[in-house]
């Protein structure tokens, strides 16, 4: 399952279900990517923020992974400087690190310094050069947005927000599909507290899956790409092994009533 969306002058297939790298410690990245590919994810969420990416490179070097097969992402952290040379500085490193990129996101948009908006004019020079084959955004708003389509003409590929159960963000998505950009789900279990609620347990046993299976295969239904980290081979598995069963109408609308409006990271006004 995956969603082709265009960029620029070209299309790029973005796969729906990935792994995320967040808090994997570097001395388990390479062996998580090794064992992400090999339980069929295609798209590998990376940063610069955490400081992994050259353990992750590794494994991507490995002969046995088909790296063309691949999306990988980065993203521009930009926390001391957010100007021009930071910003090509930032993508080199992450560049080296991995190999190449396919995806870079502004990691979050820090709207009181008002630099968003040049850095994004930054993505469009590395895209328009063609190191990299697409661009997006993390944690923006739809004000951001419209700022960044309103002053660059350029629409962003992805917004990577955190959603989950207990924050569906329901007026983002549909400004997202409103202009053709993919919502993207980083913590999707809702850090794992949404796989205790006693609707996604009912659920889960239902269909004799996982509630972690139960969350993402909701993700997936709402047409979300989803990127689930874990450490953990099996987990990594567990959490691919979502096209077997589908949830009824009556299901995604009773997973739909637990919306809190709930952050169990960090929230984009929060980060400057």
């Amino acid at each position: 399952m995956s969603k082709t969306l265009a960029t620029g002058r070209i299309r790029v297939m973005i796969p729906a279900l990935g792994f995320g790298l967040y808090k994997v410690p570097p001395n388990k990245a390479e062996e998580v990517v090794v064992e992400g590919v090999k339980a069929g994810y295609r798209l590998v969420d990376g940063a610069e923020f955490y400081a992994n990416e050259v353990e992750a490179g590794r494994a991507l070097r490995h002969d046995d992974i088909d790296r063309s097969s691949l999306i990988v992402t980065s993203k521009f952290w930009g926390e001391e400087s957010q100007d021009r040379d930071a910003v090509l500085a930032s993508f080199d490193a992450s560049e080296r690190a991995l190999g190449s990129i396919d995806l870079y996101l502004i990691h979050w948009p820090r709207p009181e310094r008002g630099q968003f908006v040049d850095v994004w004019r930054t993505f469009i020079e590395l895209r328009d050069a063609g190191r990299v084959r697409a661009i997006g955004v993390s944690n923006f708003s739809e004000e951001q947005i419209m700022r960044l389509i309103d002053e660059t003409g350029e629409v962003p590929l992805v917004n990577q927000v955190e959603l989950h159960p207990y924050l569906q963000q329901a007026e983002l998505r549909a400004f997202h599909a409103e202009h053709d950009i993919l919502t993207q789900a980083w913590s999707p279990l809702g850090r794992g507290n949404v796989l205790t609620d006693p609707t996604i347990v009912q659920i889960a046993d239902a269909h004799g899956v996982s509630p972690a299976q139960v969350v993402i295969r909701w993700h997936l239904q709402l047409g979300n790409s989803v990127i689930p980290k874990s450490e953990r081979a099996e987990r990594l598995r567990s959490n691919a092994d979502v096209y077997g069963f589908e949830l009824g109408d009556a299901q995604m609308a009773a997973i739909a009533e637990l919306d809190r409006g709930t952050h169990y990271g960090t929230a984009p006004a929060d980060r400057q």
